[in-house]
C-alpha cells in the first residue's frame, strides 16, 4: 500500500470515530440530559478511551458544536470554478454540502443546533466556534483570490457573508417543523444572494 492510500484510510478511520463518539453522545444525550451525561459515558458507548474522546473534541461542548459540516462545505467551496464571485461560491458550497445530508445526519443536526440553544455552556462556546469558522473561512477565500488570510478586506468580507447567514437565524431556528433546517438554509441562500446584490433595498 503507498503512502497516499495508507494516509487516505488512516483519515477516513479517523472520520469513523470521531462520527461514532458525535453519535453515541448525542444519543446520550437524547436520552438522559446533556447535564447527566459524562465524557466517559460518552467514551464508554463508543469504546474509546477518554484520552481518545479529547483528541478529537476538546470539550463536551464540542461534541455538539463541531461536526463535519465545515469540512463539506470548504471541500465544495474549493471545488467552485473561479468564474464564480465568492458569494456565489459560498452559496454553490452551501448547496453542495447539504445535498449530502442523510435523514439520519438531519436528525442530528436539528438535535445539535437544539442543544446549542437550550444549553447555556454550549451557547456561550458558541463565540469562540464561530471565530475559529470565520478563521478556516477567510483561509479558504484568501487562497482562493490569492490574497494573505489576515487581509483587512478578506477579513471584512467574510465578516459581511457570516453577519448575512446569521442575520436570517432565530433560537427556534432549527426545532419544530421537521424541515425547518432546509428552509433556514434556503433563507441563508436568499440572504446572501441579496448581499451578492449589494444589499438593496
Amino acid at each position: 500500500m503507498d503512502l497516499m492510500n495508507q494516509g487516505s484510510l488512516r483519515e477516513r478511520k479517523k472520520a469513523r470515530t470521531r462520527a461514532s463518539i458525535r453519535e453515541h453522545a448525542l444519543r446520550l444525550f437524547r436520552d438522559h440530559g446533556y447535564d447527566d451525561t459524562t465524557v466517559e459515558q460518552i467514551a464508554a458507548a463508543a469504546e474509546v478511551s477518554p484520552s481518545t474522546f479529547f483528541r478529537y473534541f476538546p470539550t463536551k461542548e464540542d461534541v455538539v458544536l463541531r461536526d463535519d459540516f465545515d469540512d463539506r462545505i470548504l471541500e465544495a467551496f474549493a471545488r467552485q470554478p473561479p468564474s464564480l464571485t465568492p458569494v456565489a461560491a459560498v452559496r454553490a458550497a452551501l448547496r453542495d454540502a447539504i445535498a449530502t445530508f442523510t435523514p439520519v445526519e438531519w436528525e442530528e443536526f436539528h438535535q445539535a443546533a437544539a442543544l446549542s440553544v437550550t444549553v447555556p455552556e454550549i451557547r456561550a462556546r458558541q463565540l469562540d466556534e464561530l471565530s475559529r469558522t470565520i478563521d478556516v473561512l477567510a483561509d479558504a477565500l484568501a487562497k482562493r483570490i490569492g490574497r494573505p488570510a489576515d487581509d483587512l478586506k478578506v477579513r471584512t468580507y467574510v465578516g459581511a457573508v457570516f453577519g448575512v447567514m446569521i442575520s436570517v437565524l432565530t433560537p427556534d431556528a432549527f426545532t419544530g417543523a421537521a424541515n425547518i433546517g432546509e428552509q433556514t438554509f434556503r433563507r441563508m441562500d436568499e440572504a446572501l444572494a441579496l448581499l451578492e446584490e449589494g444589499l438593496p433595498l
